[in-house]
């Protein structure tokens, strides 16, 4: 089987399919994706052999938007017997490049694929022990390969491999974050990931410094807010609503009652968070305009999507950051996701040099 198996939310296959298309294409790779709704995953198939190989040597992961996770594909095992699975799987790995360091049971983030959980936990040891009898998972290989097999039902299962470098570190691209009691909406997990995911742990330490300075437009009532205060940064919190009392009690939040497109900083800051619900393209044109300003220097934000057209609509909010950004000289790396704990929206990373 060529090509590639990848995750992504249910409801967005159709920008999915649309986005690795385009990158693929870019790469000189023709292909072509089958999408079900709300199914949670993308089939993007490739021609020839060694494409969807290509495409995860030369595209990194982090560049896509509404992908989670993704591997290639060696096969789908279609009749898996209910009493001796583990036979079936081990004979269609048997093309595998060489010996996987890793291997993860997983299904489509959907109420369906939740139910074969319990199914993929009771695999997982058994299965193991095959596939090292089998010399086909091993403690010790230079290319680190995850096994990956991915069930549709109890005997069905999409089954794949990929570099542990270009992949997602949580199972499914899924960050399993727990909600703080003391945040005041659960819209912080949010910022949470977004952090986890655009940030590497130096990066972290390095932007979000304790004692810094950030803006958190739209912040009622503190969701975001919060998870910078726990970090040790001051947050001058912008909007006319109220802010959780809880969180001012931390003596980090100034509050001031105020739009969050006329507020314009007395001095720079070092980070801006924006979760504001507003048409995507009046927050890539506010966000661009505090940073060509000079403002701020790194910048969380979110752009809620229309109904419609979406992929195209965060290409456009996308390009209008950028080109703002690369007229005003200002070198910076961007980064966008539909993360996990999103909705109908994208979130975006920005740092400026």
């Amino acid at each position: 089987m060529l090509g590639l198996f990848i995750h992504c939310r249910p409801g967005f296959e159709g920008e999915c399919a649309a986005e690795i298309h385009d990158k693929a294409a870019a790469l000189g790779i023709a292909g072509f994706a089958k999408a079900k709704a709300d199914s949670g995953y993308v089939i993007f198939g490739t021609y020839n052999a060694g494409d969807a190989e290509t495409i995860v040597q030369r595209l990194p992961l982090q560049t896509l938007i509404f992908a989670r996770q993704w591997f290639v594909l060696l096969a789908l095992c279609k009749e898996l017997s209910v009493v001796d699975r583990i036979s079936g799987l081990i004979e269609a790995l048997q093309t595998l490049p060489c010996a996987a360091t890793q291997l993860e049971l997983e299904t489509p983030d959907t109420n369906d694929g939740k139910t074969l959980l319990a199914l993929c936990r009771s695999l997982e040891r058994p299965l193991n022990k095959a596939l090292r009898e089998e010399q086909l998972l091993s403690n010790s290989n230079d290319q680190n390969l995850t096994i990956h097999i991915c069930f549709l039902n109890t005997s069905a299962a999409y089954i794949g491999y990929i570099p542990q470098h270009n992949s997602s570190p949580w199972p499914m691209g899924i960050p399993r974050l727990k909600f703080p009691k003391q945040a005041p909406s659960r819209s912080t997990l949010k910022l949470e990931e977004a952090i986890l995911h655009f940030m590497t742990p130096d990066q972290r330490e390095q932007q979000l410094v304790p004692g810094s300075y950030a803006v958190d437009l739209g912040a009622s009532p503190g969701g975001w807010t919060w998870q910078l205060v726990r970090r040790s940064l001051h947050v001058i919190a912008i909007d006319n609503g109220p802010m959780a009392e809880s969180i001012m009690e931390s003596g980090m939040v100034t509050h001031i009652r105020a739009d969050g497109f006329r507020y314009q900083p007395e001095n720079r800051v070092q980070w801006l968070v924006c979760d504001m619900v507003e048409q995507p393209i009046r927050i890539a044109d506010l966000i661009a305009r505090w940073l060509v300003n000079g403002w701020c220097r790194f910048t969380i934000f979110n752009l809620k999507l229309p109904m419609k057209k979406r992929y195209a609509e965060v290409q456009q909010c996308l390009a209008l950051i950028s080109d703002k950004l690369n007229a005003a000289n200002i070198r910076h790396t961007l980064q966008a996701r539909q993360l996990y704990h999103d909705r109908e929206e994208v979130t975006v990373y920005i740092a400026c040099d």
